[in-house]
């Protein structure tokens, strides 16, 4: 048994770092009893198993200081440098400190090796892994390279040094094999690739009494099909192609149900969307007021719902992404035995594709194959009943968390092995 102490700007909410970090560690204390720790700064964790410094957040007033004058800029200034590095020093102790409360004996930087929203904590960490030559595992899910807002910076001394740094101690995992592709040709870093997991291996939580109104409340007629874009409103989830087929399939009774907001990307995309249903003559609904974290009631009594309540309930899910690291959506629509439409990005093709799914799958732009196909999957229930099924028994096999279980054993045990422990 291990003391195992996760690192990151932050531990909370909906997104990928903390919904993997969370797996990871459920797989690590079921597995082998490894007790799991928290060092970030914003953090939903248990306070007994959590070290919360406010610094480290990203959206921290310091770092967000730095970043205005690092990003889109060719140098930087003196000052600049010396805030980074006090920033750096401080979190650096903080480390220390957390390490010690904790009596930690491997660490994992979750992304906080990868992409550089926060500079002076991945150089802190860097260094503190450089000084202590403590065992980690640096799980990487998106580099600083396939983001154009890094692209330009006056940081390149500390992309190369820490982003991600290529130290003895450190075993490193990514999430796709490009990633790993492109870990190896601009760093000369060996990697092992762990796809994101779901629980495969025990069934979807069924639809109940809580969730039971949901149709009604987000407005749907019994006799509606709810077509489910599970996605953040944001240009790369190609949102106006699930519009455009819902437009060419043209039975009224479809509703395309958004689930999540733009957040600080702004509404522009979002007016766009709704323009384009509105021409289109597709019913259109952005319904994140309702859906959150845990089921409760907002301020005037109207009941949250969560994201798996909408995936118990829905009848197609649309995944028509330009772009993903990997594809969590994918995996949960899967889960919840919900027939999938997806556009073939790059990751899919490379590394999902093969595994043999049958999804509902377009090439970039609509077709009257796919508006057949669909068509034939929402009319057909044993049709649609073997493609889901085979789907689940696919993905059981290679993204359950016993795939992960597998990889973890390896990596600690040489890991702790190579370190003496």
């Amino acid at each position: 048994m291990a003391n195992i102490g996760f690192i990151s700007t932050r531990f909370a909410g909906q997104d990928g770092v903390s919904l993997e970090s969370a797996k990871w560690a459920e797989v690590l204390w079921e597995d082998w009893e490894h007790v799991n720790f928290w060092y970030s700064g914003r953090n939903d964790r248990h306070p007994d198993f959590s070290y919360c410094v406010p610094e480290a957040y990203f959206g921290f007033i310091e770092n967000e200081w730095i970043n205005e004058r690092i990003w889109g800029k060719t140098s930087r200034s003196r000052l600049v440098s010396d805030r980074m590095m006090e920033m750096a020093r401080f979190l650096k102790g903080t480390l220390y400190e957390f390490v010690e409360k904790f009596d930690i004996d491997v660490v994992i930087p979750q992304n906080v090796l990868s992409i550089p929203m926060h500079v002076p904590l991945g150089i802190a960490v860097t260094e503190f892994l450089m000084e202590t030559g403590m065992p980690a595992i640096a799980h990487h899910h998106d580099f600083y390279w396939e983001r154009v807002r890094f692209s330009i910076s006056g940081v390149l001394d500390y992309l190369d040094m820490a982003f991600p740094p290529r130290l003895p101690n450190v075993r490193d995992v990514v999430i796709n094999q490009a990633a790993q592709e492109q870990l190896a040709l601009r760093k000369g870093i060996s990697s092992t690739v762990i796809p994101n997991v779901f629980r495969f291996e025990q069934s979807p939580p069924e639809a109940d009494a809580y969730s039971a109104d949901i149709r009604e409340e987000l407005g749907l007629a019994e006799d509606d099909y709810l077509v489910l874009q599970p996605t953040r409103v944001v240009p790369r989830k190609g949102i106006e192609h699930s519009i455009k087929l819902l437009s060419l399939l043209g039975e009224p009774r479809c509703k395309l149900v958004v689930s999540h907001e733009a957040g600080d990307e702004g509404s522009e995309y979002q007016d766009l969307l709704a323009d384009l249903a509105a021409e289109e003559n597709v019913d259109l609904r952005f319904v994140s007021d309702r859906i959150g974290e845990v089921r409760q009631r907002d301020s005037s009594g109207k009941k949250i719902y969560t994201l798996w309540d909408l995936y118990a309930h829905s009848d197609l899910v649309t995944y028509p992404s330009l772009y993903e690291g990997f594809g969590n959506a994918l995996l949960e629509a899967i889960y919840f035995r919900s027939p999938v439409i997806v556009n073939r990005y790059s990751i899919f093709v490379q590394d999902i594709e093969p595994k043999g799914f049958r999804l509902l799958s377009m090439d970039g732009f609509v077709t009257r194959k796919l508006v057949n196909e669909v068509q034939r999957v929402l009319e057909d229930d044993q049709y649609r009943e073997s493609m889901v099924a085979h789907n689940y028994e696919i993905a059981s096999r290679f993204y359950g968390y016993r795939v992960l279980s597998d990889q973890l054993r390896a990596l600690l045990g040489n890991l702790l092995g190579e370190q003496g422990h």
